[in-house]
């Protein structure tokens, strides 16, 4: 199992920004992600800065640890546009780049551009062709495309991608027209559990139950795809279940044998933010991200 860690873009650069995405690498994570928000929760009448124009940051900060998005959404970006910052960033992080892309939702960013928050049916739509389009412009030379939500004409992304022959995308899906996309493009799938369980007040039990099946229905996508489901990383993204894996040590430990032994590769945790829903202890994150994996296999 791989530990990463997510970091929220709330600090200037400036003024321990840099610092944070540094120290990630030094205390060993394997991958330091962050949100693609235009504002996000309660979050949104404070400092928030934009995601890849931050990860672009943290890739000339940082020289080993994997970088990307948790998650990018079609809310407010296209395919073409994206295609070509994506490119840029991969070769200047030098192929660390992971984009982890979801459908979106009813948050801010749904509405910010001025538009109709979509349906969840007009979101699933969206998110298959975005998808599908994002794929070809990120390893054809050039892309012409109609669709019913995105057009593409002679889109020229030359040279590529660092990575081949893309950048790999992590999923996030539950559904089943997304577990589907995610069997077809991923190369990981990202899960943060069952909010039907954490908002209705579902235990540790209910939510490890949750996590199960999904894991499953994505097994079922894959082999109806013809395709070997353990060839997709499975991603935690914590925080969103009854759980509190950063209490202590311990209690990450047992949080990660639990998920592990579902076959979840990596637990992505968030790193701290002071008087938030990501409050946390530093030292004893710290701890975690130095000894917690090594903890979970004794």
């Amino acid at each position: 199992m791989r530990l990463s860690t997510v970091i929220l873009p709330v600090r200037r650069w400036s003024d321990g920004g840099r610092e944070e995405w540094q120290r990630a690498e030094e205390l060993g994570f394997h991958a330091a992600y962050t949100y693609d928000h235009l504002s996000w929760r309660t979050f949104r009448d404070q400092t928030w800065f934009g995601a890849l124009p931050t990860l672009t940051a943290a890739a000339a900060a940082t020289s080993r640890m994997r970088l990307g998005t948790l998650v990018t959404s079609p809310n407010f970006r296209h395919p073409v546009t994206l295609a070509k910052e994506l490119i840029s960033l991969d070769d200047i992080s030098n192929g660390r780049i992971t984009l982890g892309i979801g459908a979106g939702g009813n948050g801010f960013d749904a509405t910010a551009l001025g538009q109709e928050a979509w349906s969840p049916r007009e979101r699933a739509d969206r998110f298959a062709e975005f998808v599908q389009l994002l794929d070809r412009l990120l390893i054809e030379d050039a892309v012409s495309y109609e669709g019913t939500h995105y057009s593409a004409d002679e889109a020229r992304n030359i040279p590529g991608c660092v990575q081949r022959p893309r950048l790999p995308f992590a999923v996030a899906a539950t559904g089943p027209r997304g577990l589907k996309l995610a069997a077809r493009y991923g190369q990981a799938w990202v899960t943060t559990g069952d909010p039907k369980v954490s908002n209705g007040g579902g235990t540790s039990d209910d939510s490890l139950e949750a996590v199960r099946g999904q894991v499953e229905r994505l097994a079922k996508a894959c082999a109806e795809r013809g395709r070997d489901a353990g060839e997709l990383q499975k991603i935690m993204l914590s925080g969103f279940t009854p759980d509190r894996p950063l209490d202590s040590v311990d209690a990450f430990v047992d949080f990660a044998g639990r998920h592990a032994e579902l076959g979840l590769d990596e637990l992505v945790i968030h790193w701290p933010i002071a008087d938030s829903v990501f409050e946390a202890d530093t030292a004893v994150f710290e701890r975690i991200a130095t000894e917690g994996l090594a903890q979970l296999g004794k």
